[in-house]
């Protein structure tokens, strides 16, 4: 048995002596310990703030919701209070100025929000909204961008209305939801009068219920749900609502779990290389100590002992800034989230912390530290003796085995899903054995091929990456995965955004009019043609839905089993199709072929695009039935395209032949081009003065649009890249310092044998150099990879590199490093080779 006395008391001597340097090994944890209880600490508070707010998310027990009007309904009679609200997208115009924008317009009658309330300057906006009269509430964004104010005027159809509140929030709404679609509320009354609800017309009809307090509103509308499936009549409850919200911020809460997870991971590694250091440095004490009889487990226990305490520490450290950090965290996400998140310590989130970061300081240390179990006590003649490889020691691979299932383990309890975790394990171990193969196919090359007609200084400088106590494998896989996670994110922001701006492309049409009637057609043409723009499409578009599938209606879809039905979204859904017999630009037929009419006898055969139709089980020959304005027309999947979604286009999911659909109720599309954004706000103008119901979307102020909202996407994965970077500059700072002692060693040696200040120093600037240079021109290369696979598998855009993010991260790494080993080794450089001596 072991003298666990004796072990502990050698521990903290040995403690004592080396606390600097231990507190080095536990600093890299600290920052991954940190983010975990902030973000599991914050996603608790947040689930507990949407279970509190619940009814103000929704602001009302019920809403039922269709395309429709939803009329009268059993429950209005059980009902304290109702309200209905007639929400759809239309422009609207600033009379004072003549600027317009495509908005969301709500119609609001009635007392709703029942529960929370609009938040409104002057604080009596909302009141004065409610009072009655041409009044209106519009959003801050809208009335920033226009350079509008509260008692300007607003023209929303043919109707203008005064402004009396500045909406700054809505219940349930995010600041992202106002950044995109900005909303403007009228009183219902005055809908008829604006003209804008005409055929074609996107238009969501709402009507809000409250009921009495401690209703069972799931049981109340039970009997009711099989006529509103019927009726195609969405019913939305606080718990379904509470349901949807804490589903969608609970996989954003795992999602930033496992970004902090990475950060623990890069930290582990920086503990496994300074343990590492920190063996090799004790293997000549480890071999006196086995000299004097003290066997080998004993031995590991000491330095084990020492681990667990820096480990404890370290990890109390990170849960108490991971506590402080929740402070910050609602505002990084306050556009992103629909509630008002609370401050308070979640005890379970810091408990879980300190055991994960005492856990994972003593499994990634063991690595190493089970060196000294193999140290035998000839080592105090023959050090060459006192190491063992990987290869040799099964118990060193079956802690890399518990890595590997610790990392799984997580993974799964952070995302549930078997698959993802395997999926997030392989990429962590991907990552890391190209980083890990970068740096050793380096160490290979310089030791191979160094020639030896080079520059002392640059060889000897050289040669400190490959020699014993080098960090070069450490520091490129820890600065490399940071720089790695940072400049994807720097080079996928580019390509969007370079993807979007359609209005700077010759060949690109960047004005988009919808919602025009067959009656105004000719006139919106004459209009565009008169300014000398081109009508680049001229687009009908028919609404419908779908009635059956091979024979299968909505109801009997419901009663089949989830691997033979098809989705229920299918038959609620509205679509909106054209017809032509032939394809255009942004279309390619990937099987079957274009039918026209006639060409097979009476059957009509339909194009689908081909990810929807397969991802909704469709194939070619299955018989579809669509209702169009009550009445069926059977259709047969003719052919699947493959329709290029990311090209400004008038793209459809299903195109029907022509000849079909001529007579039917429709609307138009027509698209043009612009020289300029001042072209495009004259033609903009005119046609919403002359036709309000028409909508246009200008695809230049989308794009501000677009860079606005990946602007504030792009800070919060950059604040959470953040804790990789950190993590990565710590362990950047402790490997330097645990690797100056050796360094000091080297330098003392070189300064004895006559180098000058200035010779040392340069060895020392140009190590850092390439030690910086390695690591971020790795992570650089590696993102430059993971962007390619992005863009090319997953956004279907075309791949450019951005070069100058990568420049500057390449510089600002590189500078870092070499600042860092500079301040690092100016005592070695200052002062005499004997005074260090003595000191030391």
């Amino acid at each position: 048995m072991p003298d666990f006395g004796w072990i502990i008391k050698m521990a903290f001597r040995d403690f004592r002596k080396n606390i600097s340097r231990l507190l080095l090994f536990v600093s890299s944890i600290v920052v991954g310990i940190a983010a975990l209880v902030a973000i599991s600490s914050f996603g608790e508070n947040l689930t507990a703030d949407i279970d509190n707010q619940a009814k103000e998310l929704l602001g009302a027990d019920l809403v039922l919701e269709n395309s429709k009007p939803v009329g009268d309904q059993p429950l209005d009679s059980l009902a304290l209070e109702m309200a209905s609200e007639v929400n759809f997208a239309s422009m609207v115009a600033f009379p004072k100025t003549g600027a317009s924008r495509l908005t969301q317009v709500r119609a609001l009658e009635g007392a709703f929000p029942f529960y929370g309330f609009f938040e409104t300057i002057p604080a009596s906006g909302d009141a004065d909204f409610r009072s009655g009269g041409k009044k209106a509430l519009v959003e801050k964004t809208l009335l920033a961008q226009f350079n509008a104010q509260v008692g300007d005027l607003i023209k929303v159809g043919e109707v203008e209305f005064e402004i009396v509140g500045e909406l700054q929030k809505v219940p349930g709404q995010t600041g992202i939801t106002a950044t995109v679609a900005p909303a403007v509320y009228i009183p219902q009354a005055y809908l008829e009068e604006t003209g804008l609800v005409q055929y074609g017309s996107r238009v969501n009809y709402n009507r809000y219920f409250l009921f009495a307090e401690n209703t069972d509103v799931e049981a109340l509308i039970k009997p009711f749900e099989d006529a509103w499936e019927v009726d195609r009549i969405d019913a939305d409850t606080v718990e379904d609502r509470k349901r949807s919200t804490g589903r969608s911020f609970a996989n954003l809460s795992n999602f930033l779990s496992l970004v902090a997870f990475i950060a623990l991971l890069l930290g582990c590694v920086g503990v496994a290389s300074a343990v590492n250091v920190f063996v090799k440095e004790k293997l000549a004490s480890v071999a006196v100590l086995r000299c004097l009889g003290v066997a080998s487990r004993d031995v590991l226990l000491i330095y084990l002992t020492e681990i667990i305490i820096m480990g404890f520490i370290g990890a109390i450290l990170g849960a108490f800034l991971g506590t402080l950090l929740q402070f910050v965290l609602p505002a990084v996400f306050a556009d992103f989230l629909p509630v008002e998140v609370s401050f308070g310590i979640s005890w379970l989130s810091v408990g879980f912390g300190i055991i994960t970061g005492l856990f994972v300081s003593v499994l990634f240390a063991l690595l190493p530290l089970l060196k000294v179990r193999n140290v035998s006590p000839m080592a105090t003649l023959r050090p060459e003796t006192a190491d063992s490889t990987l290869l040799k020691d099964p118990l060193r691979w079956l802690v890399i085995f518990g890595i590997l299932a610790f990392i799984w383990g997580f993974s799964f309890y952070l995302l549930q899903n078997v698959n993802l975790a395997f999926g997030f394990t392989g990429f962590v171990v991907f990552a890391f054995g190209i980083l890990w193969g970068v740096a050793q196919l380096i160490i290979w090359a310089v030791r191979r091929f160094l020639p030896i007609s080079f520059e002392y200084t640059l060889r000897q400088s050289l040669a400190n990456l490959y020699r014993p106590n080098n960090q070069t494998v450490s520091l490129i896989a820890t600065i490399g995965l940071g720089t790695a996670m940072i400049s994807t994110l720097f080079f996928l922001q580019n390509q969007l955004l370079e993807e979007a701006k359609f209005a700077d492309k010759e060949d690109q049409p960047n004005m988009l009019m919808f919602d025009i009637q067959t009656a105004q057609l000719g006139d919106v043409r004459q209009a565009i043609e008169s300014k000398g723009l081109p009508i680049m499409q001229e687009v009908a578009i028919v609404t419908m839905q779908l009635d059956e599938i091979n024979g299968i209606d909505k109801k009997e879809n419901e009663e089949l089993s989830d691997e033979e039905n098809y989705s229920r979204w299918l038959y609620n859904r509205e679509f909106r199709v054209t017809y032509r017999d032939t394809l255009i630009d942004s279309e390619t037929l990937t099987e079957g072929e274009l039918i026209p009419v006639g060409a097979r006898g009476d059957s009509i055969f339909v194009s689908f695009e081909k990810g929807f139709g397969e991802g909704n089980g469709i194939k070619i020959g299955d018989e579809v039935v669509f209702n169009v304005q009550g009445r069926p027309i059977k259709t047969y999947v003719g052919s699947f395209r493959d329709v290029k979604f990311n090209q400004v286009s008038t793209n459809f999911l299903v195109l029907f032949p022509e000849g079909v659909l001529e007579q039917a109720p429709k609307f138009h599309v027509l698209i043009t081009k612009t020289k300029n954004d001042r072209q495009a706000a004259d033609v903009q103008v005119e046609i919403v003065r002359r036709f309000p119901n028409i909508s246009i979307i200008n695809l230049g102020a989308i794009v501000e649009t677009l860079e606005e909202i990946l602007g504030k996407i792009s800070f919060v994965i950059q604040f959470m890249a953040f804790f990789s970077i950190a993590t990565g500059i710590l362990v950047l700072i402790s490997s330097l310092i645990i690797s100056k002692y050796q360094r000091m060693r080297e330098s003392i040696l070189l300064r004895t044998l006559g180098a000058s200040s200035a010779i040392v120093s340069k060895i020392n600037t140009l190590e850092y150099f390439f030690l910086g240079s390695l690591a971020s021109l790795s992570g650089i290369i590696l993102s430059f990879g993971a962007t390619w696979l992005l863009s090319e598998f997953v956004f279907n855009i075309q791949f450019r590199g951005a070069w100058l993010p990568a420049l500057i991260l390449y510089l600002a790494i590189t500078g870092l490093t070499i600042v860092l080993g500079w301040l690092n080794g100016r005592k070695i450089i200052n002062q005499p080779p004997m005074e260090i001596l003595r000191g030391n």
